[in-house]
């Protein structure tokens, strides 16, 4: 029965990218994405639905790791704008951390190889028996760019308290948030610089 979730959990990953890729194409051809101001006034039209969908989504990304989140994260800023995303994509990450950490300390190794492969798993899990993890485990919470994810699954089997854990996901993930979009942004900006493209 493990074996076949685990399976199941692969293939449902590959079928949220076909249909996430799908719905892309389809919202381009549409011109919902194409004219992106029409996306956001699409966006704004369910009005305090919005945001409760997009930290729902936020949450479930980071629960169940098979939604690529920066991809959200970004969607987060363009669409709320910056304080609004910031505070929605923190929400959302932070809860979904939490409860993915619970997951761990319930389920232990079992529930996390349902997502990483076992070398992957193995690699991250060597480094529980350094004497700085906690320190490492919070400089990779305030990166942008690490595996954030896996590192909360590993650090569900070390005896830090969900108290704990939860106020270092309060204190980073936003640093961790805004470092992702500022990120995206200089990126944007140096492949508009170094391709010559000029923004309308």
């Amino acid at each position: 029965m493990y074996e076949f979730f685990k399976k199941a959990i692969k293939w449902l990953g590959w079928l949220v990218l076909i249909v996430s890729a799908i719905l892309v194409i389809w919202l381009f051809k549409d011109g919902t994405l194409s004219d992106f101001e029409r996306f956001k006034t699409w966006v704004a039209q369910y009005k305090i639905l919005s945001p409760l969908i997009f930290t729902l989504i936020q949450i479930i990304q980071v629960v169940l790791p098979i939604i690529p989140g920066g991809v959200t994260t970004i969607v987060g800023f363009a669409v709320f704008g910056f304080w609004q995303g910031l505070l929605y994509n923190s929400i959302g990450i932070i809860i979904g951390s939490i409860i993915l950490f619970d997951l761990v300390q319930s389920f232990g190794r079992k529930f996390i190889l349902l997502f990483v492969k076992e070398e992957t798993f193995k690699k991250y899990e060597a480094k529980l028996e350094s004497p700085g993890y906690e320190r490492f485990f919070i400089f990779c919470m305030i990166s942008p760019v690490s595996p954030a994810d896996l590192m909360v699954m590993v650090t569900g089997l070390t005896n830090m308290s969900l108290k704990k854990f939860t106020m270092i996901m309060i204190w980073t993930k936003p640093i961790s948030v805004i470092g992702y979009n500022l990120i995206w942004e200089l990126g944007g900006k140096w492949a508009y610089y170094l391709f010559g493209f000029t923004k309308k």
